[in-house]
């Protein structure tokens, strides 16, 4: 039997959506098989926690779990009584028939198998009621990509826990937490009914050197002493690809450069509106390399009067 979905994700069975979507989320991240490849137990562990979060994230099928229709595998769980009737089904049927053949064949008093019958005409009348074409379950999932691929799009293969892969699209300025809805490509429908969706959701991993801030990107870009006082054009990475900065003769450590139009592109934003293509800012960091050590050596040598750089702070 399946094990309990809420104990598989560690969640009450008063959990809010959100909170089940959370703990899924943070379960998936560590057991995911991107991120265990080769490692068997991940991928069996990977599949009960989807298992378990399809089942409580379809808001119909939570219910019926929770009245104990469907088990935790999503199966039908036979009504009350149905084994034991099935299994003596002539006998109770004699008797039952014998009790109402005559005037007082005793309709007024029923029994414990009148109370199971009961039940068992419930039960087939609720699922008459709900019979007919049913849309298929959305299926969530998970998917980590970089900062880069986020903000120029990208397209990337996802391999799924029950088996097979889904090719995801990527579009360019992509938000973390962003969530794509694939169109038929979740559970199946019954009864003719159409397929579910896909929702993958977007965790977007941290870069080495850029930095996202709202529609900009920040950068970092060591100099040289030399650079810094002569100036020069010097060679900058941008999410784009590599260009020409000029730095400006005497530049400050710390001084700022904007690249116009070089960090998020433009687009239409999640929550609606159009989004301005952002830019790169970058901020001139001053290192000191083997070659300035003959500066310290001359600067020893000529003191010459003194610059006091925090003139004025106090």
């Amino acid at each position: 039997m399946a094990n309990d979905p809420y104990s598989v994700l560690g969640v009450a069975k008063t959990a809010t959506e959100k909170e089940i979507r959370s703990a899924y989320r943070k379960l998936a991240k560590t057991h995911h098989p991107d991120l265990n490849p080769g490692d068997k137990a991940a991928e069996e562990r990977f599949k009960t926690i989807s298992a378990a979060n399809e089942l409580l994230s379809d808001p119909e099928k939570r219910v019926r779990f929770d009245r104990g229709e469907i088990d935790a595998s999503g199966q039908e769980v036979p009504p009350r009584g149905y084994y034991r009737d099935h299994a003596g089904a002539g006998a109770g049927a004699g008797a039952r028939a014998g009790r109402g053949a005559g005037f007082g064949g005793g309709f007024g008093a029923a029994g414990p198998e009148d109370a199971d019958l009961g039940d068992i005409l419930e039960e087939m009348f609720r699922r008459r009621q709900q019979s007919g074409p049913r849309r298929g379950a959305d299926r969530r999932y998970t998917l980590a990509i970089g900062l880069l691929d986020a903000i120029n799009g990208t397209s990337q293969t996802i391999t799924l826990p029950e088996g097979g892969t889904l090719e995801v699209k990527i579009p360019a300025g992509v938000e973390d937490g962003t969530v794509l809805r694939l169109r038929g490509k979740g559970g199946a429908g019954s009864e003719g009914g159409p397929v579910g969706d896909a929702l993958i959701e977007l965790n977007i991993s941290p870069h080495p050197y850029f930095v996202r801030e709202g529609n900009d990107i920040l950068l970092e870009l060591p100099i040289s002493v030399r650079e810094a006082v002569l100036g020069a054009k010097v060679t900058a990475p941008t999410p784009s690809g590599p260009v020409a900065l000029s730095v400006p003769a005497g530049a400050e450590n710390g001084r700022k450069m904007r690249l116009r139009g070089r960090g998020m592109p433009a687009g239409r934003m999640a929550g609606g509106g159009e989004r301005p293509a952002g830019d790169l800012i970058v901020t001139l960091k001053l290192m000191l390399g083997p070659q300035d050590a003959a500066l310290a050596d001359w600067l020893r040598e000529n003191p010459g009067p003194e610059f006091d750089p925090r003139a004025g702070l106090v």
